[in-house]
């Protein structure tokens, strides 16, 4: 077919189907008002695993209902994390190691998805599309790497080997539309978080406490212009790497160690005296800046290389808590809103205390009173992505909310 043919096809008859026999089901854009089942894949900073969300969807943009139909979270062997961490937020790494987990992490993603629909009775051709973040392995915002050329950031899992496996239609690769168009290809909650969740009436933050701690302000207005989103500093990634280095473990459980320590003062505040936390919002950062060798380095600038590892993990679970509750009042002032909490980090006990403590006129709620479950809540999210993408909508952000109004994701067809 000559690309003349391919342009006329697509611009003036959208709902065409693909020439292909084995693609024909496929069209694109799909009707807003046709029920349809779409997959949200996602596996976050934290490694621990990845998290699958079977939705059924109806509509676009303000008038999107979505129904959570099934979630799982399947663990990643550890055989897997020691391969990912071989490339994980490093800047050097061996490049064909890097190319094979592009296409591994896809076909593994599909094996799960797989065994997944089989367990739901779920068959194939059922599901309109997958929705697959991937799992990032670096994340360079010029914000931390102020000498680089550009945005950058980078998620294996190709979304090829994806369709292959499951034999379903496949978007993946969200970020670099919202790195193309301007913007540092993260938070990219905000766009979900706006279309399913806010209400006119009713301030709003949505948490979300992963590897790196973000919120997004859904003012009581209404007005997308308004909506606003940014990383506010680690989450539970430096508590997870703690635990790795010293424990191997992947995480404290009921923080039973930070519970066991007592945060120090002047490691905090040296912690807290990063640049980071002092630029202006949006923002956005990952483990490329926040890890060992960062704490490492203000222990020895605050000489608290002594410190016991309890100590030294509650001072890690402090900080995430003192930067998220003062990166929200900075941002809400006298209001109040409602904080909706999702992410590993609202399992923690201390974490959510030190919030209260933080913000104790604000009320702090799971994410579940507003019907999704909290460890679902970023796989459902890029299932709306790929829903606005598939039914060709655009919700416009305006320029003050510096969050480009684009359609976020790159379709692979299954052979």
């Amino acid at each position: 077919m000559s690309r003349l043919f391919l342009h006329i096809l697509f611009n003036f008859f959208p709902v065409f189907p693909l020439l292909s026999p084995n693609m024909a089901r496929f069209r694109f854009p799909i009707p807003p008002s046709r029920p349809r089942l779409l997959i949200g894949l996602m596996s976050g900073t934290s490694l621990d695993g990845l998290d699958v969300a079977l939705c059924r969807f109806q509509g676009r943009g303000l008038k999107t209902k979505c129904q959570l139909e099934a979630f799982d979270t399947v663990p990643y062997p550890e055989v897997v994390k020691t391969k990912i961490l071989s490339v994980f937020a490093k800047p050097v790494v061996d490049f064909h190691q890097l190319v094979m987990l592009h296409a591994f992490i896809g076909e593994l993603h599909g094996l799960y998805v797989k065994k997944l629909c089989q367990k739901w009775k779920v068959k194939p051709a059922e599901v309109a599309a997958i929705a697959s973040h991937g799992q990032t392995v670096f994340h360079a915002p010029l914000s931390v790497f102020p000498d680089a050329e550009r945005n950058s950031t980078f998620q294996i899992g190709d979304g090829d080997h994806l369709a292959v496996v499951t034999g379903i239609p496949v978007v993946s690769d969200f970020r670099q539309k919202h790195v193309a168009a301007g913007g540092e290809g993260a938070p990219l909650a905000v766009y979900g978080d706006y279309l399913l969740f806010s209400k006119k009436g009713e301030d709003r933050i949505l948490l979300n406490m992963g590897g790196i701690a973000n919120f997004t302000w859904l003012p009581a207005t209404g007005l997308a212009s308004l909506v606003f989103v940014t990383d506010t500093g680690p989450g539970n990634t430096l508590l997870d790497q703690a635990m790795r280095f010293f424990f191997n473990k992947d995480y404290d459980r009921n923080a039973e160690v930070a519970r066991a320590g007592t945060p120090h003062a002047g490691l905090l505040a040296n912690l807290k005296a990063d640049p980071f936390f002092l630029r202006p919002f949006p923002k956005t950062t990952g483990p490329e800046l926040f890890n060992l060798q960062w704490v490492q380095a203000a222990q020895q600038a605050s000489q608290t290389t002594y410190l016991s590892v309890p100590d030294l993990v509650a001072t890690l679970t402090q900080l995430t808590s003192d930067t998220i509750g003062e990166a929200i009042v900075r941002q809400v002032g006298r209001r109040k809103p409602v904080i909706f909490m999702s992410g590993g980090g609202a399992h923690n006990p201390q974490i959510v205390a030190g919030l209260r403590a933080a913000m104790p006129n604000m009320s702090m709620q799971p994410m579940i009173r507003l019907g999704i479950p909290g460890d679902a809540k970023e796989a459902v999210l890029f299932a709306v992505l790929a829903n606005e993408l598939l039914t060709d909508s655009r919700v416009d952000f305006g320029k003050r909310s510096k969050v480009p109004s684009v359609g976020m994701g790159k379709i692979s067809l299954p052979l």
